[in-house]
């Protein structure tokens, strides 16, 4: 929000943090809602223990043994016991320190182990207890519904302080050292994405001139010398400081100044986050320590995990789909002459060419129909994308609509040519324009879904898929992909 204030004859603008204005329900919102959150995690991780309970002894359900110990008494005082130790897990775990709240995908890696130890403790409880006699079914149970309850709880509290951060709240207040084209990159992204809970209050940088009040529609604040004045005026919480804003000994103050201290975080950018999707790794030579970056994105457990979740997928999907994948290739035909497959030749990882298989959903003379079209010619150079494109068939036009036209793609990842889910594909003459983003985007297998396809897909331009899938590459978890999956 901006004030006006007049001050020595010129008008300053000043930014005041909108939850700073309101009362102290406000200044105290992040203490409000950790408190909510255990409340609400106490309560959810209860009736994960009651749902357990019924579905385990009231369900009769065959897989169940009757003979067990049903004396709900027993129970519920057991239940109000773990809730309170699960509790405890919780916070030690991390998951009510203010870095971890609204995490998404790392939030529910700490919650799954979390959960995962809590149940741990419960079968210790009882392995040390003799007396202490409970259902492995209730067991089980309770530590599916305590994950699945309270990532529900959070995932939608999540949602909600999204909303709230659109209003102003729940923001915390940032400031950019550097107005410089890294700076500009930089706020443009952050002010586009409100849900990253940064507000970008202005610049600060020693090259602003005298006179200048805004620098790419943000307020030119003043130099770093000033910076005790304006983190204390605007209440600033995150300084962002730019790889090249600085000479090094001026690095080297703020962060002797403000590195140690508990209310402002000196966030340093690398200038070079193009080329670092892969992963850093810090490696001393001669006690000096030196940043690497990683080769490959996927190694380990991870690529092991990712191999398993699209081989399992592809092939069930080939097995249950196959009637309609018949049916789809039958309905290419009749529609208009040409094969039914179109192999379009794309790039893999490490730059490894293949053909990507695709229903045919344009008419074999497409070129010739857009020579017509000039003005769509232009819309194509300049978006990438028509929104009306007569080269598509009718048939193609409900495949492209539902995405059936990629099904087939299923056999290149049998073929370990792609990933259910991995960034757009590129074809050899796209390398040019992806420029310094390609060489990230090829660590990875391209993905017959992704983050872009659900994030907007058409209604998204080429420049913000292109951000989609660099912060894939760059955040790869299992938990993102299962994420992205359901989302699909």
């Amino acid at each position: 929000m901006l004030k006006s204030a007049e001050g020595n004859g010129i008008q300053e603008k000043l930014l005041v943090h909108p939850t700073r204005q309101y009362s102290v329900f406000l200044k105290n919102q992040w203490q409000l809602f950790t408190l909510w959150l255990v409340v609400q995690d106490a309560l959810l991780v209860g009736a994960a223990f009651g749902v357990a309970y019924a579905v385990r002894f009231n369900w009769q359900l065959p897989i169940f043994k009757l003979e067990a110990r049903i004396d709900l008494p027993f129970y519920r005082q057991l239940s109000i016991i773990a809730t309170l130790g699960w509790v405890l897990i919780f916070a030690i775990y991390g998951l009510y320190q203010r870095k971890n709240l609204l995490g998404g995908i790392k939030e529910y890696a700490l919650l799954f182990n979390a959960v995962t130890v809590g149940m741990v403790g419960v079968m210790f409880a009882e392995f040390m207890l003799p007396d202490l006699v409970l259902a492995r079914g209730w067991l089980l149970l309770s530590w599916f519904f305590g994950f699945f309850f309270v990532a529900l709880g959070r995932f939608g509290l999540r949602r909600v302080i999204y909303a709230l951060r659109k209003r102003g709240y729940f923001l915390t207040p940032a400031i950019i050292i550097g107005a410089n084209p890294e700076g500009f990159s930089l706020a443009e992204q952050l002010r586009r994405w409100t849900t990253s809970g940064l507000q970008l209050i202005g610049f600060v940088d020693d090259e602003l001139p005298s006179n200048a009040r805004y620098v790419a529609n943000l307020p030119a604040l003043g130099t770093p010398d000033e910076l005790d004045t304006l983190i204390a005026r605007y209440h600033i919480e995150e300084l962002i400081l730019t790889s090249n804003a600085l000479p090094r000994e001026k690095v080297l103050r703020i962060f002797q100044r403000y590195g140690t201290s508990p209310n402002v975080h000196v966030r340093l950018s690398s200038g070079l986050y193009e080329i670092i999707t892969t992963g850093l790794e810090v490696k001393e030579f001669a006690f000096v320590p030196l940043l690497g970056v990683n080769k490959v994105r996927l190694t380990g457990l991870d690529l092991v995990l990712k191999t398993l979740l699209d081989y399992s997928i592809a092939i069930g999907a080939i097995i249950i789909g196959a009637p309609i994948l018949l049916l789809l290739a039958l309905l290419v035909k009749l529609d208009s002459p040409g094969p039914v497959i179109y192999r379009r030749r794309v790039m893999g990882v490490n730059g490894k060419q293949f053909d990507a298989f695709k229903f045919r959903t344009m008419y074999v003379n497409g070129d010739e129909i857009l020579a017509r079209y000039p003005e769509l010619q232009e819309e194509l150079r300049r978006t990438h994308k028509l929104k009306f494109d007569p080269r598509v068939t009718r048939v193609g036009h409900y495949l492209r609509k539902a995405s059936l036209d990629e099904l087939p793609q299923l056999f290149n990842v049998l073929r370990g040519e792609m990933s259910i889910v991995g960034p757009r594909m590129i074809s050899p003459p796209e390398m040019e324009m992806y420029a310094k983003y390609g060489l990230n985007l090829l660590t990875v297998k391209p993905g017959i879904t992704g983050l872009w396809q659900v994030s907007g897909r058409s209604d998204v331009s080429w420049e913000q898929r292109v951000r989609f899938d660099m912060h894939y590459v760059r955040n790869w978890s299992i938990w993102l992909d299962l994420q992205i999956l359901l989302q699909t």
